[in-house]
């Protein structure tokens, strides 16, 4: 065969090995990847000449480095569990213009500010990577929110109760994810999932693993934290759009709750061999997990609406 033609097979081979013809790793390690049916299906991060009319920024980083830290976004492993908990694919992964967003200005000039966006429920999501001065990029930990806040936007487009109370629960989702593998004492190059992902602060969640396997307590505390740390969170930005988080609060408990069952039922499962499968069923998991969301917020309006009866029957008195 003519050695100067390559086939597919080889171009394979090369897309796994870097320059250099070392394995490519992302900062994650070997073992988290993208889903291969739910995932992001493209990234693009913007080029200096994209940047519009002004001078580029000689120290603003190469378009390279955007498309790692998207790849980084991608296969970091609580945005993953998320993708395949609501089974959800985008189209496409990109980098807002850090200068000449249109929808960026338009938001400006409304008094806001625009930290990314979703197009069509998914087609196609951008976030902004850079500061406004151009200097390195904006801190992981606000890059990777603004990612979760944009795919909660793939099921409710409005800021409602409905969209926080998704977006709440899949922090809660992204956060367990980070300390069950700090728990479990996966490292990548000496440093915990908790440092990659940017949130050192919940390192003090981690339990070692023999008090894990000798106690629930450990797991119930744990929980209980997460949801502490997200109510907080959310109730600084919620506030912004004129709803209290104890709109949302039983909701994130309540996704906790699940959670630490969940977690205990697989904890169980691996210690007697056995595996669960569900057949039968034709609701998507995304279908599932918004269905879900909606019957958590009935539930919590309900308790509210039979006070509101109960105090105006006495008004009427």
């Amino acid at each position: 065969s003519d050695p100067t033609i390559r086939g597919f097979d080889n171009n394979k081979d090369i897309n796994k090995t870097d320059n250099h013809g070392k394995s490519k790793t992302n900062e994650w390690g070997n073992t988290s990847t993208q889903d291969k049916n739910y995932k992001f299906c493209r990234f693009q991060a913007c080029t200096w000449q994209q940047f519009g009319h002004r001078a580029s920024n000689q120290d603003t980083p190469h378009a390279f480095a955007a498309m790692a830290l998207l790849e980084k976004l991608a296969c970091d492993p609580g945005i993953v569990a998320i993708m395949v908990e609501r089974e959800l694919v985008v189209g496409t992964l990109g980098e807002m213009d850090p200068i000449d967003d249109r929808i960026k200005h338009k938001t400006e000039a409304k008094g806001g500010c625009l930290l990314g966006y979703n197009t069509n429920g998914g087609t196609r999501i951008d976030l902004k990577l850079r500061p406004d001065n151009l200097q390195g990029f904006l801190p992981y930990r606000q890059i990777v929110s603004t990612l979760i806040h944009e795919l909660s936007h793939n099921w409710v487009g409005e800021h409602n109760a409905l969209f926080w109370s998704n977006y709440a629960q899949m922090r809660v989702e992204y956060i367990h994810t980070h300390v069950s593998l700090a728990t479990s004492g996966y490292i990548i190059n000496g440093k915990p999932t908790l440092e990659i992902a940017d949130i050192p602060q919940l390192s003090s969640l981690v339990v070692g693993r023999t008090q894990v396997e000798s106690t629930n307590n450990n797991a119930t505390t744990t929980m209980r934290s997460i949801a502490e740390f997200v109510i907080a969170e959310c109730g600084s930005e919620m506030k912004n759009y004129g709803i209290p988080v104890e709109v949302v609060t039983p909701l994130i408990l309540d996704r906790c709750r699940e959670l630490t069952t969940d977690s205990h039922q697989s904890e169980q499962g691996r210690k007697l061999g056995t595996t669960t499968t569900v057949t039968g069923s034709t609701t998507t998991s995304r279908e599932l997990a918004l269905a879900a969301a909606e019957r958590r917020l009935r539930q919590n309006k309900q308790p509210q609406k039979q006070k509101k009866d109960k105090d105006d029957d006495h008004m009427d008195r």
